[in-house]
């Protein structure tokens, strides 16, 4: 008998994030292969014991879900990796999948703010050849501006070629075997990126590497701007502020309530629309003037990356 495929997914999370961690997870087993062999595996560094139980019912023949205390693994490769304490931060948690996971050659990164529609096995299957990674030119920076000029001006990257780091498949073979670890350490002693952090790592250390894929693998609504609606996505992403427990009527909700509505984090959801108020909303609004401010102000400094180090 011919023996199951594995494909490994790697979420990234903080206990805050669980009931959309599950609602995530809740239609990417929905819309798996029974055929093949799903190990979930959850980077962490501090979960509830009630949220791992509520997440492990999940699992099942063919799909099976593990945390993983993160702290715990990246402090055993800090004195070969010199990571110092970046652990800490929820977004740096997939840089260091390759060298935690040896077992792996390849695998899918997720966000955990996502809805999968389509089986995420054709998403692993991705042919990578000798790129890096492979991921979807970013949704927001295609149709705000300021980001656009950030990603030129301070990356050396066209908008075009800027990809979303929600969702990705890593080469880990080649990560491992080109010490992508000593560049990123490298990198990170000598500039600070303090737009989109470990995205902007990525894509500066993964350039001329990257296998850019459909958009139908990571459909954005943007909440501040009116955008054509994508037929048939397969991975719909809520980044940034365009959450839709937070506000009705945005694009694509429809799929977050299909699951969300199945979830025993139902309740809880639901409680958490009905109670955003103005004062979020405004915080909201803030927070993304700020990111535009800081890419403009980013863009405008003569010492920021590009000008020091790609001139």
């Amino acid at each position: 008998m011919k023996e199951k495929q594995t494909i490994p997914v790697f979420y990234a999370i903080d206990d805050n994030y669980i009931p959309f961690l599950h609602v995530s997870l809740l239609s990417l087993k929905d819309n798996r292969d029974e055929n093949k062999n799903y190990i979930i595996h959850i980077l962490h560094s501090g979960i509830k014991k009630e949220h791992e139980t509520q997440i492990n019912e999940l699992a099942c023949d063919g799909f099976r879900v593990e945390f993983v205390d993160v702290a715990d693994k990246i402090d055993a490769l800090s004195s070969e990796l010199n990571l110092r304490d970046y652990y800490t931060f929820t977004t740096y948690y997939r840089i260091f999948i390759a060298g935690m996971f040896p077992e792996y050659d390849k695998a899918v990164y997720l966000d955990s703010d996502t809805i999968v529609r389509a089986d995420v096995a054709d998403l692993f299957d991705t042919q990578l050849g000798d790129n890096l990674i492979a991921g979807i030119p970013d949704g927001a920076v295609s149709v705000i501006p300021p980001f656009q000029v950030y990603t030129d001006k301070v990356l050396g990257i066209k908008a075009d070629k800027y990809f979303n780091a929600g969702i990705i498949v890593m080469n880990l073979k080649l990560f491992r075997e080109e010490n992508f670890y000593d560049a990123f350490n490298d990198l990170l002693g000598k500039y600070k990126f303090r737009v989109a952090q470990d995205q902007d790592y990525l894509n500066v250390l993964c350039r001329n590497r990257v296998l850019y894929l459909p958009e139908v693998w990571n459909v954005m609504p943007v909440r501040s701007v009116r955008t054509e609606k994508v037929a048939n996505p397969k991975i719909i992403h809520y980044n940034l502020t365009s959450k839709p427990w937070h506000y009705k009527g945005l694009m694509y909700e429809e799929y977050f309530w299909e699951y969300a509505d199945k979830s025993c984090f139902a309740g809880v959801i639901r409680k958490e629309l009905e109670n955003f108020s103005d004062a979020d909303k405004k915080k909201d609004d803030d927070c993304e003037k700020g990111l535009v401010a800081l890419t403009v102000q980013e863009a405008n400094d003569p010492n920021n990356y590009f000008n020091r180090f790609c001139k």
